[in-house]
């Protein structure tokens, strides 16, 4: 701003004397309109630029986006209705009535790696993983189905308030997260706990979270499974459906701005693609050409409403197209095909600095949340066949067997060690006192304003009036 306020003496001293060829108002009314163009043209070439990068970087939008149409073009080519210059390119002309289809003659293929069996297509190209890295994705996907087990049981015994499963989905989480950097920021939806489990976060610290306890990182703040990490690069989880996908856009910018070799990632169930954010950040994406990753889970079901119900489109992969973002479509219980989507769709998004869309085809086998009863709107046959034919973490188990990476004694003490954990890490957890009342109060104000103050004592003297109505474990 300082280098903008000192050149604007030197603008407008340009500007007066470039103002002096016209002579006065009326002869500058006279001009044509190619000569007012020359003109403007002629003042914003000779502008003073501030020093620094601040105009001349890459990291800020490009001027080809912005590039108004060339005056002596407008005027020369008048007559010429083969075609139409405009900022964003051009359009050619047709003097036939023809609408857009609605459909593609064909659907958008699916991008697949495994089949049922765990069998390598052999025509398929994939991103090579390590055997180190293939045990620590399926022994991550055991824990995650484990963990998912035992906490919706604690939930129907009242141990917890809350809990929503990734049944269906562990590839999706585990393999995604494989493909990613623990500089990349995770922006997620609410079924994304397995990228945080990648990523290192313990399973103590998911029973803390759920359990509300003082050692839980939002104080008890939070519904159960609304993790966040700051430590893992990993957002808070918000209620909030299809909020998360325009920060990540702005994150994205910001790491683009700062020349930083990582990308944001955003995570959205088929069901948030019907809100407007949705929208909104994929267009805000590929005007900034943010280096951000859209993974959409198209599992079928947005609580009770299918996706038939949500949009007529071929999916979600072909809305990127409609906003100039590059999309795939791919098989989300597949671990090596969304493994290899997400490590090249990262590839693209940091050295192209573009954003790209990913549609992972799935379905979610368990409920919604404890909240839902799915069986009242889908039947039960269609949940077991895919439990039972389409299972991701079964296919990719097959796979390492295949290839001499498991075997039944590691299956064994891989489930028994992830169930030992969690039960340990649950039976702790709920020995840890819960955080104090004021913590509700906190972290927002450096000095609790009065209406805060005002809300704590009327909360504390409900309270005193009505104890029996009140948790009997939380510190006053």
């Amino acid at each position: 701003m300082h280098q903008w306020m000192r050149k604007s003496g030197t603008i407008v001293n340009h500007f007066k004397s470039l103002l002096l060829v016209t002579n006065n108002l009326s002869s500058w009314r006279s001009y044509s309109f190619v000569k007012r163009c020359q003109f403007a043209a002629s003042f914003a070439h000779n502008l003073p630029v501030a020093d620094g990068d601040f105009i001349n970087s890459s990291t800020h939008f490009c001027s080809r986006r912005f590039e108004s149409v060339k005056a002596e073009k407008m005027a020369n080519n008048v007559d010429d209705n083969q075609a139409l210059e405009l900022p964003e390119g051009k359009v050619k002309f047709t003097p036939k009535l023809r609408f857009i289809s609605e459909t593609a003659d064909e659907r958008e293929c699916c991008y697949r790696v495994l089949d049922e069996n765990g069998n390598r297509i052999s025509s398929s190209n994939y991103v090579e993983v390590s055997k180190e890295v293939a045990i620590k994705m399926y022994t991550d996907m055991v824990t995650l189905q484990t963990m998912d087990t035992i906490f919706y049981e604690a939930q129907r015994q009242g141990r917890i308030s809350f809990y929503l499963t990734a049944v269906g989905e562990e590839a999706i989480n585990i393999a995604s997260a494989a493909a990613l950097t623990i500089d990349d920021i995770v922006f997620p939806q609410y079924r994304e706990a397995g990228v945080l489990l990648w990523r290192g976060f313990t399973i103590q610290e998911f029973a803390n979270q759920c359990f509300s306890n003082k050692a839980d990182y939002g104080k008890g703040r939070q519904m159960p499974i609304h993790y966040g990490s700051n430590k893992h690069n990993y957002v808070t989880v918000a209620s909030t459906v299809a909020t998360q996908l325009p920060q990540a856009v702005g994150a994205a910018y910001s790491l683009k701005m700062e020349k930083q070799d990582a990308c944001a990632i955003a995570y959205v169930g088929d069901g948030g693609t019907s809100e407007g954010d949705f929208h909104a950040a994929l267009n805000f994406a590929a005007v900034t050409e943010a280096p951000v990753i859209f993974f959409c889970r198209n599992n079928g079901w947005a609580i009770s409403t299918p996706t038939s119900d949500q949009f007529r489109s071929d999916g979600v992969v072909v809305k990127g197209r409609a906003y100039g973002v590059r999309s795939i479509r791919v098989d989300g219980n597949d671990a090596l095909a969304v493994y290899s989507a997400v490590h090249a769709a990262r590839d693209m998004a940091i050295r192209e600095q573009r954003p790209i869309l990913i549609e992972a085809l799935t379905y979610r086998v368990g409920h919604h949340s404890t909240s839902d009863d799915s069986t009242k709107y889908r039947p039960v046959e269609e949940i077991e066949w895919w439990k039972m034919e389409r299972d991701p973490v079964t296919r990719f188990r097959k796979w390492m067997e295949n290839n001499s990476c498991w075997s039944d004694k590691a299956e064994l003490e891989a489930r028994n060690s992830a169930r030992k954990q969690i039960l340990h890490a649950i039976q702790e957890a709920e020995k840890v006192d819960k955080p104090p009342l004021a913590d509700i109060f906190t972290d927002v104000y450096d000095s609790p304003p009065s209406h805060l103050c005002e809300q704590e004592k009327l909360l504390r003297e409900a309270i005193k009036r009505h104890p029996q109505d009140y948790p009997s474990d939380v510190p006053l």
